[in-house]
């Protein structure tokens, strides 16, 4: 089983990196793909940190464990494989491996999910790390999220699979959950039902309903979801608000003519 340092080593060759183009320690977004992998739409919102004066760091969980997309939609996407709290160890070994970069501020991090992505996010929060193997690492316990300071939640996955969805959290940064009033996968109410708990935990919660499916950001055919632009739009501009209330970033210095 893997230490926190071992499963980042597995993650950073295939991290993508996103922001002003200086070596200046830096807030920084940590980006978490759904269950079908890397998307076009991930880099939209890197784009748009990257504009906010922030990094943007995009972490691949399918690449290093050698998995193509299409083995990813039959096996994590129906419950087979990499379970959220599984999920959680990338989560938290990829905040103890850029949380180390020098252009990147640790105490200033984000973390953002889509969908499974949200799913492994909410289990690194509330997981017990003290039991061995929590996570799927052998080291948990070890890794500090005092550096985390809000998260990013895009319908995350709540459905019957992710048994610890009601378990409270044990870090309890500013979060901004958009919950789609027409996903699929949950009902608005089992969504809101969760959020409210974290709400408990005495931190600041916004849910935005967006008038959407599942994955209303994500261009693609694929129904029940459907794409929708003026969504997108509207989400990255939320996504970009609560970066900014969380840290006003140094500017980005034009590039000499």
């Amino acid at each position: 089983m893997d230490t926190l340092s071992d499963r980042w080593a597995r993650l950073e060759p295939f991290i993508q990196v996103v922001g002003p183009d200086d070596d200046r320690p830096r807030p920084t977004v940590l980006l978490f793909h759904g269950c079908g992998g890397l998307r076009g739409h991930l880099p939209m919102y890197a784009a748009a940190a990257r504009e906010a004066g922030w990094r943007a760091v995009i972490v691949d969980s399918y690449a290093p464990r050698g998995w193509s997309r299409e083995f990813a939609m039959a096996t994590v996407c129906t419950g087979l494989m990499l379970r959220g709290w599984e999920r959680g160890g990338d989560v938290v070994a990829s905040i103890q491996g850029v949380s180390a970069r020098p252009d990147v501020d640790e105490t200033r991090i984000v973390l953002a999910g889509w969908s499974h992505g949200g799913w492994g996010i909410m289990e690194a929060m509330s997981c017990d790390p003290g039991p061995a193997k929590a996570l799927g690492v052998r080291d948990a316990e070890t890794a500090d999220l005092s550096g985390v300071k809000a998260t990013y939640l895009a319908y995350p996955y709540v459905g019957v699979a992710a048994l610890n969805r009601m378990r409270p959290w044990r870090h309890c940064p500013k979060t901004l959950a958009v919950i789609s009033r027409n996903d699929h996968l949950t009902t608005v109410r089992n969504a809101e039902r969760v959020h409210d708990m974290v709400r408990n935990c005495g931190t600041e919660v916004e849910t935005w309903i967006a008038p959407g499916t599942h994955s209303f950001d994500e261009p693609m055919t694929a129904l029940p979801m459907k794409y929708d632009a003026d969504l997108t739009g509207e989400a990255i501009r939320r996504f970009r608000a609560l970066l900014d209330d969380v840290a006003v970033a140094p500017r980005p210095v034009p590039a000499a003519a």
